[in-house]
C-alpha cells in the first residue's frame, strides 16, 4: 500500500485477520469454565477493535484528525500508513513496516504466540497425568500462558493503538490477574501444600520477581 491510496472498508480482511488470531489463540488457550470463556471473548473483542480500526473504518484517526492535522499537516488519513500513530508521531520516514517499533511489534506478537504455545504443551501434559505443571515455562512462572496474552496485546499496540484497545488493555490485564488467582485457590484445593511450596518458589507472572524477591533477603 502506498501512502496516498485508501486502506479501509475491507471489511473481509477484518473478518479474516479476526478470525486466524482468534482460532489460532484458541487452539493454544482450550478454555474450559465460563471464566475461561469470558477471557477468550474479551480477547477476541480486543482483535475486532483492533482489526476494525487497521482495515474497516479508522475512528481513532478521526477523532484524533484535528490533533493531528495540526502536528502533521502532510498526513494522508485515507491512507494506512497514516493508521500507525507512534510512527506518524514520531516523524519517521519510509515503509512504516520496517521500522524499528514495527519489527519489535512483531517479535512480541509472535513471542507471545510462542509463550502461549510452550505453556499448554506442558499443561495439558499436566492434565493429563493429574499433575502439577511445574516444568518448562512453569519452572519460572506460574501463569505463562497469561503473561503470553499480554505480550501479544502490547504487540498490537505498539504496532497500531487505538483509543478502543488502549482503554481494553488494564482491563484485559486485570481479568487475567483475576482468573490467575481463581485458578490458584482451585489448584490449592486439589493440591494443597504442594501448590502452595510451588507458588512461593515461582513468581506469578514475572520471573524477574524471584530475583528482587531474593535480592532483599537480608
Amino acid at each position: 500500500m502506498t501512502q496516498h491510496s485508501p486502506a479501509y472498508g475491507l471489511w473481509p480482511m477484518v473478518l479474516l485477520n479476526t478470525v486466524i488470531f482468534a482460532v489460532f489463540a484458541l487452539s493454544f488457550s482450550r478454555p474450559k469454565t465460563s471464566r475461561d470463556w469470558r477471557s477468550f471473548g474479551a480477547f477476541s473483542a480486543f482483535l475486532v477493535a483492533l482489526f476494525t480500526e487497521m482495515y474497516g473504518f479508522p475512528l481513532t484517526i478521526y477523532l484524533l484528525s484535528g490533533w493531528l492535522g495540526s502536528r502533521v499537516p502532510a498526513l494522508n488519513f485515507s491512507s494506512h500508513d497514516g493508521g500507525h500513530l507512534w510512527y506518524t508521531l514520531l516523524g519517521s520516514n519510509g515503509d512504516p513496516h520496517f521500522t524499528p517499533l514495527h519489527l519489535l511489534s512483531n517479535l512480541s506478537i509472535a513471542g507471545g504466540f510462542i509463550l502461549i504455545g510452550r505453556a499448554w504443551s506442558v499443561l495439558f501434559k499436566a492434565q493429563r497425568d493429574h499433575t502439577l505443571a511445574t516444568t518448562g515455562l512453569y519452572s519460572c512462572i506460574r501463569h505463562p500462558q497469561y503473561v503470553g496474552f499480554i505480550v501479544v496485546m502490547l504487540g498490537f499496540l505498539l504496532q497500531w493503538p487505538t483509543i478502543p484497545t488502549l482503554i481494553m488493555f488494564p482491563i484485559l490485564i486485570l481479568m487475567y490477574v483475576r482468573l490467575a488467582n481463581y485458578e490458584e485457590a482451585a489448584a490449592v484445593q486439589e493440591f494443597g501444600e504442594e501448590y502452595k511450596l510451588y507458588r512461593e518458589r515461582t513468581p506469578a507472572f514475572w520471573p524477574w520477581a524471584a530475583v528482587a524477591a531474593r535480592n532483599r533477603v537480608p
